[in-house]
Formats: C-alpha cells, structure tokens, sequence
C-alpha cells in the first residue's frame, strides 16, 4: 500500500519539538540576475510624528522576496524625492536602476490615511504607475502589499501576490502531549491567527474560493470529520463524519461543494462530492483500490484524483457529474497528490524521483513532466492565484517545513517557523477588495 495516500487519509503523525512556533522566516534563492530598482523612503504628512508603517521597507522586503528583484540600499540613493515631478532619471540611471518607487502616506482623520505611490521607468524616463488608496493603522500592511502587487504586475506582466495568505498546519510538544493549530499568515509570514488548535489532530485545508472559509479534517472525538470554517466569525459547522473515514476535502469552483474521501468500516475509500448546503452526497467512484486527493479543475468539469487501480498511485480524472475515470499520469512509478493551477494549464503532483518524494508539475496539454523540488520527502503542492508559484511542504534536519517555487523552477524560497513542524500549506485565493 503505497504510504503517502495513507497520509492524505489517516492522522498526521508530526515531528514536532518542544519550542513553541515561530513566525515564518523566508530565506530567497532568485535568479541569477534580478532587476535593479529602487524603492526610496516614503514621505509622511500626517498630524503625529511617525507613520504607522514604513510602507517603502514592505514593498522593498516583497520585491526581494520575489526573487526577481534587487532594490538597492537607502544609503546609495542620490536623491529621496516622494512625488514624481522630484525624479531625477540622470541619478537612477547613474546607479543602474531600472524602474524607482516614490510615494507618501497623507492622514486625513484619526485613523484615515491615503496610501500614495508612483513607478517610474527610469531609461524610459515614463511613468508607469500612479495610485492612490485609502487606509487606515489596521489595513496599511495589506495596502503597501496591493501597492507592491501593482508594481511587480506591471514590472513583470505577473500578476503579484503579496496581498494573499496561506494556510499551514503546526504540531508542538507540551508535556505529554501534541498540540495542533491551523494558523493563516500573510504570505510573507506576518499577521498569524490561529484558526484552530486542538490536542488531536488536524489536517488537510482547503480555501473556499472567496477566501472567506476553510475546510479541514478534524480528529476530535477520535475520528476523522469534516468542517468549514468561516475566518471573520470563527464559526465552523461539521458538514461530514461518516463511519470510517472522512478526508481531503477541496472546495468547487463556485464553493457549493467540496470533493471528499469517504471510507466507510470497511476503511476503502472513494471519492464523493458533497453538496455544503444540503449535505447530499454524490459517488463518483466504486474501484476496490483507494481512491483519494480529489481536486476541482478550475472550470468545474473535471476532479483530479489520486488512485492505486493500475498497481501503484497514479492520478486519475473524473467528470464532475460522474462516469469512467482515465488515467492522466503515466511518467514514472509514483504520482500522487494532484493540484491544479488557477488559469488550468498545469498539474502539480508529488512525483517519486529515483527514491525522492519531489513535487513535479506535469504541462496539461503537452503532458510533459517538470521536477522542481530537491528534497528526499516534498508532499502537499499548492499553487498561488497567479499559478506562478508553488507551496510545499518538506523537511530539514527533522522538522516539517515550508518552501516556494516558482512554476519554471528558477525561484526557490524557504519558510522556516524556529523548531517544530509545519505541514499542509495551501494558498489562499487573491483578496477580493
């Protein structure tokens, strides 16, 4: 029985250390030859003596992070203007760099600010990008991460993703026991909440296409079932805990149903679409073999799945309405775990590499097979909203940890939390302002 669908649908079994978690830390590989900018101190009028938030050192810390990007350093900056008629395009041009950042955050009210910036090109001596945005103390993080967005989206024609969040899972030891936390973070790891904690287990989110809920299993009771939980309330309803197992919900695109793996005493598991507001469910496999891993394709049609039918773990699509299942993968021994980007043109998967567990993306209309992960045991692929960059989780020296990778391979970040494990990453959707 092949051991990582037994993940998808058993306890998580964690690695955790006694260290309480740690807000994310992000270390950058990039390209070779990242773009120079310039990201120059943001102007303050406002009625106290500092701003609320060093805008200019946000979108400078998103830009590098990216990977694509090499701001240069404040102290060798020629001139700090804050509106567009200060350039000086001769001084960027001096130092190399190719586009600047200028801007200042005017208060208007005890907690009103307007948020303003403008790009500039600096050999095309152009403006690319002039805006303005309201904000306030509580959303001047999120609006320098929109602001950054839009500089690298018109820098690089892709859309960014600074503004959105992803969801993890962690496990730490206390006393005798494990304590288990769903927790979403900005994607550059500031602003954790914890969703949930619980002494048993918690595993596999998914984000509702809204961004506004997540569906997980919990192991409460000791069984598995399924909740949605909304994020601004921290209600949460159980919406299937069935006997035997309940596992691996992903949410459709329109967010009325989820595909779910239910396994009943009999433990075979198969995969069913559950309808959230009425509770019916719908089989759409009957094979003897686990079946599991059920993912949406972007336009509805079709669920991806993971299933062992043709003597190991291969994925598998279904219609959406029922029907045979055809095999889709066919490079290589081991391919599980199956996600589909955004804009529906690749298929991510955990591919076993000569022994290596490593995340691939597969070329849905050329069926060709790209490895991008370096790690002996890589699980849990999610895509960003731009479909541009992938999630996963891995390990280092013991601990579960999390990494990024661009969809081409070339751009590779890690996440580490301190001690401790973190697993299950999922990208939530863009923000819908």
């Amino acid at each position: 029985m092949f051991k990582k669908l037994q993940f998808a649908i058993c306890a998580i079994v964690f690695i955790a250390s006694t260290a309480h978690a740690q807000k994310l830390r992000i270390d950058v590989q990039g390209i070779a030859q990242p773009t120079p900018v310039a990201i120059v101190p943001f102007g303050w009028e406002g009625n106290s003596a500092a701003v609320p938030l060093d805008v200019a050192e946000v979108i400078n810390a998103d830009l590098k992070r990216s990977g694509r990007f090499a701001p240069i350093a404040e102290n060798d900056m020629l001139q700090k203007p804050t509106e567009g008629d200060d350039v000086d395009f001769d001084d960027w041009s001096i130092l190399g760099v190719e586009a600047v950042v200028v801007g200042k955050v005017i208060q208007s009210g005890d907690n009103a600010y307007t948020l303003q910036f403008q790009l500039f090109d600096t050999f095309g001596r152009r403006q690319l990008v002039g805006y303005r945005m309201p904000a306030s103390r509580g959303t001047m993080r999120a609006a320098a991460h929109r602001a950054a967005d839009m500089i690298y989206e018109k820098l690089t024609g892709i859309k960014g993703v600074f503004g959105t969040k992803v969801a993890y899972v962690t496990a730490e030891q206390q006393r005798d026991n494990r304590l288990y936390s769903l927790i979403v973070s900005d994607q550059d790891g500031e602003n954790e909440h914890k969703i949930m904690e619980s002494k048993d287990p918690i595993m596999s989110p998914a984000w509702s296409p809204d961004g506004r809920q997540l569906a997980y299993v919990s192991f409460e009771g000791s069984k598995s079932s399924i909740f949605v939980q909304t994020l601004r309330s921290g209600n949460r309803f159980q919406v299937s805990s069935k006997p035997g197992i309940n596992g691996a919900p992903a949410f459709s695109p329109d967010g009325r149903k989820l595909v779910i793996t239910l396994g009943g005493v009999d433990g075979n598991p198969d995969i069913y679409v559950l309808d959230i507001n009425s509770r019916q469910t719908k089989r759409l496999t009957t094979h003897r073999a686990i079946d599991t891993e059920g993912t949406w394709s972007p336009d509805g049609k079709y669920i991806y799945f993971t299933s062992d039918r043709s003597g190991g773990p291969q994925i598998y699509r279904v219609s959406a309405t029922g029907g045979t299942p055809e095999r889709f993968t066919f490079e290589g021994s081991y391919n599980a775990r199956p996600r589909l980007s955004p804009d529906g043109t690749r298929l991510a998967m955990v591919h076993n590499d000569r022994g290596n567990y490593r995340i691939a993306v597969m070329n849905i209309e050329r069926k060709d097979l790209l490895i991008l992960s370096s790690g002996r045991q890589d699980e849990s692929p999610s895509f960003a909203p731009n479909s541009d960059i992938l999630i996963y989780a891995t390990r280092q020296r013991g601990d579960g940890v999390l990494e990024t990778v661009s969809a081409d391979g070339l751009i590779r970040q890690k996440m580490a939390s301190g001690q401790g494990d973190v697993r299950e990453p999922v990208w939530s959707p863009f923000p819908r302002f």
